[in-house]
């Protein structure tokens, strides 16, 4: 992928899955008209990205994004379309949020769910499959209007941050915590985390 290429945006409305209270697909709805104090719920998933050092990407998500906007997150997220397998919707957020492509993709906490509320009322309310990938190649070349700022860092460094109130979408912190109960991060040198 050359420099500066994203993924463009989708042409038509871009449509996300609705679910029902048993996590079954039930129809469907415009991304855009989703995220609201009354969001259904929906089929969403999350993807940390790891380097072969154990560092973890995250990045602090644009200030034009209509949830959490300026918040620091993992690498990065989306919806799969209706009828895209979530490996797919994950390429694809991968291509138009950080400009790069993802290997070694594996789901880590299939079932994970949440449910946050901001400070405005609005709300998420998601099935959100977590993703582990590496970079196909370590370049990033994020889309501004996605990303604000991105930066690697070790599991301790993460943890230590989070521990002293460093600011961090509410998925995050969730899946952090499942991801090291589970032993799916791993500091350089000493295996999993637990």
């Amino acid at each position: 992928m050359s420099p500066g290429a994203h993924d463009p945006a989708p042409s038509a409305v871009e449509l996300v899955v609705l679910l029902d209270d048993d996590g079954q697909p039930c129809g469907t709805a415009p991304k855009a008209d989703v995220h609201t104090r009354t969001t259904p719920l929906h089929l969403a998933f999350s993807c940390w990205v790891v380097d072969r050092a154990g560092r973890v990407l995250l990045t602090r998500r644009a200030e034009s994004k209509r949830t959490w906007p300026g918040i620091w997150t993992n690498a990065f997220c989306g919806h799969p379309g209706p009828g895209e397998p979530p490996e797919a919707a994950l390429g694809r957020r991968a291509r138009q949020e950080l400009g790069t492509q993802v290997t070694g993709v594996r789901v880590v906490l299939p079932d994970f769910r949440y449910e946050a509320t901001m400070a405005d009322g609005t709300r998420e309310n998601e099935v959100c499959p977590v993703f582990l990938a590496e970079l196909a190649d370590g370049r990033l070349d994020p889309d501004p209007d996605e990303v604000a700022e991105w930066r690697w860092t070790s599991v301790d460094d993460l943890v230590a941050d989070v521990a002293a109130d460093g600011t961090y979408s509410p998925w995050a912190l969730l899946q952090l915590g499942q991801l090291l109960d589970a032993g799916c991060l791993a500091r350089p040198g000493s295996g999993p985390v637990s």
